[in-house]
């Protein structure tokens, strides 16, 4: 992978950057809708491409599940049975799997699980992923890998990274032995795992970081620990990970951490929040979040953000929103995650045009300044960072 920093901050790790796919390049920090089942929920590919989105997700267990492999690579892969033509990573369906833990064994170096569907069982490997991310086709592929839950005895995290190196390595040779099936490059991510243990994370980082790959995400954060310990792991793990490669961190998508998060050198970001909130009347504004569902806003008929140029918020009120959540219409729902998807992409992209301006610092403390986080530590945090520096 062509990987390219255009830019990088004097007072953080924050940093703009670049590579391309032969679906379009992606200019990061980036947010990457979700789109589970090959779709972003309620929004069509050409609603996406006018937010500005360039990279999409599509998730490998699901799709396996259904439509199934074979009519996907019947329309010729995920892009073409999609209908979207830019950039899409594909996870490895290990997270699911893994989720899956009253239905699911580990048999030798497989997995067998039942269907969260129809309870028919099926074998998962990583052989098995690659070659079901080979049919989808998608543009970066995730190694399969073993997801631990929160909290963890040291010893089962242990186990857990060995056991996710181990489908690495394999995922990384069956990978390289099979071709790709439409004519246009894949790429290839490795996960670092480790849980909340500072020794096992960096030994993840260095161990993938020698088998070599296209980039490295660090999975299995976000799924329960406190945030401090999150944003202390992800700090200690970044020394031991290639500067010149793109950095994921999966699953992590609340607006005040993509910020912070960028802060210490990440580069994509991809989360269901936005989508799903939408759907549940939560929105988020650079103000903080409406929850469009509360009576306050019944007779509000103000956009939902004065200073938001989406289609929703250029056309429609609070009021008719909240009318239209409260009877439950399926077009309110389209237009709240119209303006969520949005006010995300705007969010990584204000984020890069600061960096490339030597302005993030500045952009990260008006942030702050305006949005109201659940927890006051951010803000102890950023005045720590700021008396290091002086």
């Amino acid at each position: 992978m062509k990987f390219q920093i255009e830019e990088k901050t004097d007072s953080s790790e924050a940093r703009a950057a670049k590579f391309d796919t032969d679906h379009g390049s992606v200019n990061t920090p980036i947010f990457m809708p979700v789109g589970t089942h090959g779709v972003v929920k309620t929004l069509t590919p050409a609603e996406l491409k006018r937010a500005q989105a360039e990279v999409i997700l599509g998730n490998t267990y699901h799709l396996y599940l259904r439509p199934g492999k074979e009519i996907i690579k019947n329309a010729g892969g995920l892009h073409k049975f999609t209908s979207w033509d830019g950039p899409i990573l594909t996870d490895s369906g290990g997270y699911q799997v893994f989720s899956l833990s009253n239905m699911r064994k580990i048999k030798g170096n497989n997995i067998i699980f039942q269907s969260h569907i129809d309870g028919s069982k099926h074998e998962f490997s990583p052989e098995k992923s690659m070659e079901i991310q080979r049919i989808l086709g998608s543009d970066i592929i995730m190694a399969f890998d073993h997801c631990t839950s929160y909290p963890c005895e040291f010893e089962d995290a242990k186990e857990a990274m060995e056991r996710t190196h181990n489908w690495e390595r394999r995922s990384k040779e069956y990978f390289e032995d099979m071709r790709a099936l439409y004519g246009h490059d894949q790429f290839l991510f490795g996960i670092i795992q480790g849980s909340v243990f500072k020794e096992l994370r960096q030994k993840s980082a260095e161990v993938l970081s020698n088998i070599g790959f296209d980039g490295y995400a660090i999975g299995g954060l976000a799924v329960g620990e406190p945030k401090e310990e999150m944003f202390n792991i992800l700090e200690e793990t970044m020394a031991y990970i290639p500067e010149d490669s793109p950095h994921y961190l999966m699953g992590v998508g609340k607006p005040e951490d993509i910020i912070w998060a960028i802060d210490r050198g990440i580069d994509m970001f991809d989360c269901v929040i936005p989508t799903r909130n939408a759907r549940n009347g939560l929105m988020y504004t650079w103000n903080g979040r409406v929850k469009i569902k509360q009576a306050q806003y019944k007779d509000d008929y103000k956009p939902v953000d004065s200073n938001c140029d989406c289609y929703t918020c250029q056309n429609f009120s609070r009021a008719y929103l909240r009318h239209l959540y409260k009877k439950n219409e399926i077009t309110g729902l389209r237009l709240n995650t119209l303006h969520n998807i949005h006010f995300y992409l705007e969010l990584t992209q204000n984020a890069r045009d600061a960096i490339l301006n030597n302005e993030f610092e500045k952009f990260k403390k008006q942030f702050f300044d305006r949005y109201p986080v659940e927890k006051d530590h951010w803000k102890e945090n950023l005045k720590k960072k700021e008396e290091r520096q002086r």
